[in-house]
């Protein structure tokens, strides 16, 4: 009985041990570009190259509107790069506003190796900072997309921007992660991004789209954001959408215009 206890006790330190330095490429799913690949959009853009707080160099694109009303700062989710991301800028730009979208350490161009949470929020802290220095932050808006969410919910806590939007948000990474990795200790964890803790700290009218048929980040976690937020929530179900595909929605954008 001993020996059989003590087998499952090193399979589970074994198993354990894995998901703790493998964590990181299980929830970033990072691709990195060429620093010559050239992008191909009809939309206007500029390519930047912004120094983060430990002298890595980070790149965006930052899509232009015709006449422009203010900025998006968009953090987007957890895979693809601005190569596949820049598609959504059009939504943006036709409704008159810029929109900077950045490419986290490691993806893309972005130089770097994402190493934990504080780190991550470092990095969005320095762009968003040098984006200030363009735009009155009373014309910012920050979105953030799927695991984008936590960070974009810190980010709009630290600062004052006009709006926030969360889209597929989840109610608390730490939470999330449990369901897929129940035996994986909290403590053990590089990334909680809770974001119940820091949305009622959010200034800014707060804008919460979520799929109903969400199946990577459940439909419920907006409505407990939403709920933890009461009537201050601006709360938009999106019927029989998915994970993916949320920018393309048509409720989505038809509520995007109203809001921009």
């Amino acid at each position: 009985m001993i020996v059989l206890l003590a087998f499952f006790v090193v399979i589970y330190l074994i198993i354990v041990s894995y998901v703790y330095f493998n964590q990181i490429g299980m929830i970033f799913q990072n691709t990195a570009l060429p620093k010559e690949y050239q992008f191909e959009y009809q939309s206007k853009f500029e390519e930047l190259n912004i120094k983060s707080f430990d002298g890595v160099n980070l790149h965006g694109l930052l899509f232009k509107a015709e006449h422009s009303k203010g900025l998006v700062f968009y953090l987007h989710g957890n895979a693809g790069t601005l190569e596949t991301w820049g598609s959504i800028s059009k939504i943006y730009t036709s409704l008159g506003y810029d929109i900077f979208i950045l490419d986290y350490r490691s993806f893309g161009k972005s130089e770097g190796k994402i190493e934990n949470e504080d780190q991550l929020n470092k990095d969005v802290a320095a762009v968003y900072k040098v984006m200030k220095q363009r735009y009155s932050e009373d014309k910012i808006i920050i979105t953030g997309y799927s695991i984008g969410s936590g960070l974009a919910t810190i980010l709009a806590s630290e600062n004052k921007p006009k709006d926030l939007i969360l889209q597929s948000p989840y109610f608390s990474f730490t939470e999330l992660s449990s369901s897929r990795v129940p035996f994986f200790p909290d403590f053990m964890k590089k990334f909680h991004l809770e974001t119940f803790r820091y949305l009622p700290k959010v200034k800014a009218p707060v804008y919460i789209f979520h799929g109903t048929d969400d199946q990577l980040i459940p439909f419920d976690n907006s409505v407990r954001l939403k709920n933890l937020l009461k009537s201050k929530a601006n709360f938009y179900p999106l019927k029989n959408q998915g994970h993916v595909g949320v920018n393309e929605n048509d409720d989505f954008q038809n509520q995007l215009k109203i809001i921009l």
